[in-house]
């Protein structure tokens, strides 16, 4: 009878081990799932921050893709099909990548993060230069969710690669309804006023900025550019230097060799566009400061490799003669 007792005991004790052992690896693995799917969304949000140049001077920010915080079952279809993106997001293989996620949507239309994988997609699409299939995309997240920021950011930042600055300008308009202290969407909203030559609507929409943060770097920067527009070189190269201080840029340094070059320091036009050129040698304006500042030093040979340099990394030949006055 003691021995029956010790063996049913025994049974007990390892028949509670094994049902302990397996929960607690039960929750090691639903971690480590929910890791894989927070690294897909930050592997694609990562996708988001790259965006292609706009033309000089205008300069558009925009932010990741919205975050979802949205408890996921990552026993699904749903998520084995995101996991399956983000493993060929890794891979580069964009294509796959986005029939994985359209996938995804189609297994459950209705899931609330579907507005995230639709604002991935358009990432994805951008990124080929898709832009209308991207604005599309864009446009059926905003539809799911219609008062995030950024996908309206990203929108009218696409819009503005398209020169629809119009809608791009509504986008703003609507953000700054959203969040009135949303200072990237009035510096944007700003530069594109800026852009068309509504220097009044530029500056309103920095001088607000300075009321929401006295001390913002984005109202000092398109103080620069409303300077510059207005021929006030000086001043302009003042305010670029300031940003420049805390935060330098391919594109501040252009800006304020271009300054410069106008007021005729050349040296210090040489200096920036140097060091511009260090931070981004595949920007094409860069080598037009360069013959440009060749053409005032009559160096019409440099001049002439900085024209076909320009050409090579993207720009029209007739056009970088007109920009230099050739």
């Amino acid at each position: 009878m003691h021995s029956l007792m010790v063996l049913i005991v025994t049974l007990s004790l390892l028949i509670t081990f094994f049902i302990m052992t397996r929960i607690v690896y039960t929750i090691i693995m639903l971690v480590a799932t929910m890791g894989a799917w927070g690294q897909a969304i930050q592997s694609i949000n990562k996708e988001n921050m790259k965006f292609e140049k706009t033309d000089k001077p205008l300069q558009i920010k925009v932010k990741p893709a919205v975050d979802s915080s949205i408890p996921i079952d990552t026993t699904t279809v749903y998520y084995a099909l995101v996991d399956s993106a983000q493993h060929y997001i890794g891979l580069n293989q964009w294509n796959v990548a986005e029939r994985f996620l359209i996938d995804a949507i189609k297994s459950e239309p209705n899931n609330p993060s579907n507005s995230l994988l639709l604002s991935n997609i358009a990432t994805i699409q951008r990124r080929q230069g898709r832009m209308q299939e991207a604005i599309n995309n864009y446009t059926m997240a905003i539809h799911l969710t219609p008062n995030a920021v950024t996908l309206l950011l990203n929108r009218a930042a696409v819009y503005t690669l398209v020169d629809s600055l119009a809608l791009a300008q509504a986008d703003y308009e609507r953000i700054m309804e959203i969040d009135p202290a949303d200072v990237e969407s009035r510096y944007n909203h700003g530069m594109i006023a800026l852009n068309l030559g509504d220097t009044k609507t530029a500056q309103k929409d920095f001088d607000n900025i300075l009321s929401i943060n006295p001390n913002s770097g984005m109202a000092k920067q398109g103080e620069g550019y409303l300077n510059k527009h207005s021929g006030n070189y000086e001043k302009a190269a003042q305010c670029f230097s300031e940003v420049i201080k805390v935060k330098p840029s391919a594109t501040l340094l252009a800006n304020r060799a271009d300054c410069y070059l106008a007021i005729k320091r050349l040296n210090d036009a040489s200096i920036d566009i140097a060091n511009a050129l260090e931070l981004d040698p595949d920007d094409p304006f860069i080598y037009v400061l360069r013959a440009k500042l060749n053409k005032m030093r009559f160096n019409r040979e440099d001049m002439t490799r900085d024209i076909k340099l320009a050409v090579a990394h993207g720009l029209n030949e007739s056009e970088v003669k007109q920009l230099i006055g050739e």
